[in-house]
């Protein structure tokens, strides 16, 4: 009797222990699905990422969340967003819960190098930020938006550095460098590439800007009323630039003999981030409807993954954990239920189609829920999406039995996994032990009397009007690690009024005293700005269009002294003892630096 046995090419590989697979992950800021030329957009032209999917396979129906830090949650954890904390883009609620292990902590068990390259938005301040996720190397910046796109202050495991040029690029150069690093020692290499455009502020180089400035636009929102025209134009421009740098990516796997072994994916984190043309979707950006939640996912893998496959079952970017897992034949670490399945046997064309399923959108309240066929929206109309990709026709009367199942989902769906968010009680940590530097920005923080806020928008804001002695600025905090810090400040003020004596303090009102006793407990020093640095307000010279985020200003850094912290909660306060001038300064930034 002769026995026949059939091996997938994936299996064999495997079965002769062949090198793991290389993963380059990357997330675009605010593309909807309709801002490429592969899903049907004649006013761009977007070749290498449409070649992602001529090459290897693309997704029908693929969906993220409403906005930008919640799917950024869902990709690391496999899990809803809400289960691991994450329920705002700004204001600590874009946090990801510290007992959520992610993507890059399985990989880097795995064995692999791990590094991120732009913008995070899933916490700042270690063991938030990304080096204490799993990524070994970070470059780039992890607030929610930037006020400047070339050659801002950025980031480097932690480290306060200026950028190199326009930030998509250089996001694109230090990834590809990491990658080349991790070839030449010979280990596998997982790359998350996090882009921050086409997100406003609306900035693009000339060679992009250029092409789109006045070109006339073919296609248009279902609303075409209420478009921004030259915010449109920038967007598509930034999207051309997107893609131009994933070529430069795919050329680089190619030169360093990489392309056949590495795994490329790309999609986005949200719908698009204005009024243009989206397939005719209802919805954008912070809508829980189709066309604020559904994106393209493309994923190549030369000779594990046919040309040119088009995956009909949806799909949900919590999916991409176990798939991406499952494909490098690694355990995920994490010890928590997966809402993700991993999409390996689609992918290799070993299943058509799948047992039902409904994936859910929060958001601000709203729910929506999606099946193969249809989409119960947040006011429980039902939408045959087959029929009317549109939403425009509610069928719940005509299809009342799944109007009443997908309600009552969506009801448990709240009371077993939205409630899990319960309410925010985590402390802001700086000082850490295991990290060395701390940020402690402008956006985290709290002014009294007269100080203002430079945009209601936080992420890369700044404090000025700082006139009175009364005036301050707090963090209430908890202190990881007894220490010595280094403090440094990043701070603008005019000419004529340096020479302000400031105050910088860490208050406990509760802490154990050397007696033993419960008691107060503080420290600090005063240092005196002594310099006037004068600088004006810039990043609207690379605007194309008018922002609605914070102008930013090239702050100094300053030294101003030790200060001794104490583990526990606590308040960092600065505030001014003397101010000769009219202002103390305009305050952007406090580092502290372990010193022991």
């Amino acid at each position: 009797m002769r026995i026949v046995f059939c091996l997938s090419a994936f299996t064999l590989c495997f079965l002769l222990g062949a090198a793991k697979p290389n993963i380059v992950v990357i997330l675009t800021d605010d593309q909807g699905w309709g801002d490429l030329s592969l899903n049907g957009n004649c006013d761009l032209d977007t070749p290498n990422i449409d070649s992602l999917a001529s090459d290897g396979a693309r997704f029908e129906r693929f969906f993220v969340c409403a906005v930008c830090s919640p799917t950024r949650a869902e990709f690391l954890t496999g899990r809803y967003h809400v289960r691991g904390g994450v329920y705002s883009t700004s204001a600590g609620g874009e946090r990801l819960d510290l007992d959520e292990l992610t993507i890059a902590d399985t990989f880097k068990a795995g064995g692999y190098a791990t590094g991120a390259f732009g913008k995070w938005h899933n916490g700042m301040q270690y063991p938030y930020h990304p080096n204490g996720r799993g990524f070994e190397e970070f470059y780039g910046f992890c607030s929610g938006h930037w006020g400047d796109y070339f050659s801002p202050p950025l980031e480097h495991n932690g480290r306060i550095v200026k950028g190199e040029g326009f930030c998509i690029d250089d996001f694109t150069s230090k990834a590809m460098a990491f990658m080349e690093k991790s070839h030449r020692a010979g280990k596998p290499f997982f790359v998350y590439l996090p882009y921050n455009t086409p997100h406003s502020p609306m900035q693009v180089p000339d060679r992009w800007w250029d092409k789109f400035k006045d070109k006339k636009i073919l296609l248009h929102n279902r609303d075409p009323k209420r478009e921004n025209l030259p915010h449109l134009r920038c967007a598509l421009a930034m999207c051309e630039n997107i893609d131009w740098n994933v070529g430069r990516l795919l050329k680089k796997l190619k030169n360093l003999g990489e392309e056949k072994n590495t795994i490329v994916v790309f999609f986005h984190d949200n719908g698009p981030n204005g009024v243009r043309w989206n397939g005719g979707m209802k919805g954008r950006k912070g809508s829980t409807d189709e066309g604020g939640v559904r994106s393209p996912l493309l994923v190549r893998w030369p000779e594990n993954i046919d040309k040119g496959m088009a995956i009909k079952p949806i799909a949900s970017v919590m999916d991409l954990l176990p798939t991406l897992a499952d494909f490098a034949g690694i355990p995920v670490v994490s010890k928590k239920k997966l809402d993700g399945r991993s999409l390996k046997s689609l992918l290799l064309g070993q299943e058509t189609r799948r047992p039902e399923r409904t994936i859910m959108n929060y958001w601000r309240g709203k729910v929506s829920a999606r099946t193969q066929r249809y989409r119960l929206d947040h006011t429980g109309k039902l939408f045959d999406m087959v029929d009317d990709p549109g939403q425009y026709k509610d069928i719940s009367k005509l299809k009342p039995e799944v109007a009443i199942r997908l309600r009552k989902e969506v009801a448990h769906w709240n009371e077993t996994v939205l409630s899990e968010l319960g309410k925010d009680a985590r402390p802001f940590v700086i000082a850490h032990p295991d990290y060395k530097w701390t940020q402690i920005p402008a956006r985290d923080g709290k002014a009294h009397g007269g100080i203002r806020r430079s945009n209601k928008f936080p992420n890369c804001s700044y404090f000025y009007n700082w006139t009175s002695l009364e005036d301050k600025i707090t963090w209430d905090v908890e202190v990881g690690a007894s220490g010595t810090y280094e403090a440094i400040i990043h701070y603008a003020v005019p000419e004529g009024d340096e020479g302000a004596r400031i105050q910088l303090s860490y208050s406990m009102p509760d802490a154990t005293l050397p007696s033993g006793k419960k008691g107060f407990w503080s420290s600090g020093n005063v240092f005196l700005i002594e310099e006037a640095h004068d600088v004006p307000n810039r990043g609207q010279e690379n605007d194309r269009v008018q922002r609605m985020e914070s102008y930013v200003k090239d702050f100094k850094p300053q030294k101003v002294g030790k200060i001794k912290l104490r583990k526990g909660k606590g308040e960092l306060k600065i505030q001014a003892t003397n101010i000769p001038g009219k202002t103390a300064m305009e305050f952007r930034l406090l580092m502290l630096k372990r010193l022991d």
